[in-house]
């Protein structure tokens, strides 16, 4: 497979996307981290340059030595330990069923020394309606796949600084309420990120979320961090997906986040019902799904999401 790039495409940051989610710190010195690289792949490293790419952590591209194939690195230095080897295991996890494209995992540092991710490179071009169409059918085939059960398959879930509890859930309501909306909304109440009446109206939520939640479905292979610049088209106009939170969860939750930030065309989300229709009500339960990374995005940053929180509450109270 010729190399591949991580390099942002043209669709991934629309004009109302969201913002940089955290300022990364300062990566580790790109002697060091051309060292430790060479040292996991086993192979020289003639270049490493600074690229655009990743809210969370510095991006490399690496130029191997003996044949100029290109590696894309992902870095930081504050990463928690167990971090890049989790979304390793989530890329993996999720190239299981071949239903879409993931890069190949090459290297992973993940305890001492400059911590980093490193993978195959995609060459970026531009979405069409036909790579938006081939991402809905690849999505609804990985999502049969299936999981477990709801969460895992680590204890933790991480996104940048955001910690949050993993272990799996008897259900997705319960899953979703305790394992995301409850801590993601201290988190937020915390930095004071909310508006005075978010706790009553999340209060109601919460407590009508088994009947909201529309009818059982079995735990579905999701992607987890699914908003529209975790997906990669190349030259090919194949889909790609990035920089995965894998864990057994709910189908509709990584179509409700396409539709968050800007994501792909409505050719995408109708080549998904067209291979597994969604329940009823699917289309009305879009925004309660939102609220999660709405309410990460208020911990994160602050008063600024506090409105879009409070309005996908009253939506629902």
């Amino acid at each position: 497979m010729r190399p591949r790039s991580t390099v942002p495409g043209p669709r991934e940051r629309p004009a109302h996307a969201r913002p940089s989610r955290v300022r990364v710190s300062a990566p580790p010195a790109p002697d060091r981290l051309a060292d430790a690289l060479a040292h996991a792949l086993g192979r020289d490293v003639a270049r490493l340059d600074r690229i655009p790419g990743g809210d969370l952590n510095a991006a490399y591209a690496a130029t191997l030595a003996d044949d100029a194939t290109r590696v894309f690195v992902k870095t930081r230095p504050d990463a928690a330990p167990g971090a890049f080897a989790a979304e390793a295991a989530g890329l993996r996890w999720l190239a299981e069923p071949a239903a879409l494209a993931v890069p190949d995992v090459l290297a992973v540092a993940d305890e001492a020394g400059p911590r980093f991710l490193a993978v195959s490179w995609i060459e970026a071009g531009p979405a069409t309606p036909a790579s938006d169409e081939a991402l809905g059918r690849g999505l609804a085939r990985m999502h049969a796949a299936g999981a477990p059960g709801f969460g895992g398959p680590d204890e933790t879930w991480r996104i940048g600084p955001i910690a949050l509890p993993n272990a799996p859930a008897p259900d997705w309501p319960t899953f979703y309420a305790t394992r995301r909306i409850e801590p993601l909304a201290r988190r937020a109440a915390d930095r004071q990120a909310l508006t005075p009446a978010t706790p009553a109206l999340l209060d109601r939520v919460l407590a009508r979320l088994p009947d909201l939640a529309g009818p059982p479905e079995p735990p579905a292979r999701v992607h987890g961090d699914l908003w529209g610049a975790n997906v990669l088209v190349d030259r090919d106009q194949t889909p790609w997906l990035i920089d995965p939170a894998a864990h057994g969860g709910h189908r509709e939750l990584d179509l409700a986040m396409l539709r968050l930030f800007g994501g792909p065309g409505e050719r995408c989300f109708a080549a998904y019902e067209e291979q597994a229709p969604l329940p009823e009500g699917a289309a009305d339960r879009v925004a309660l799904w939102q609220l999660a990374p709405l309410l990460l995005h208020a911990a994160l940053f602050g008063a600024s999401y506090a409105s879009r929180v409070e309005a996908a509450l009253r939506a629902y109270a």
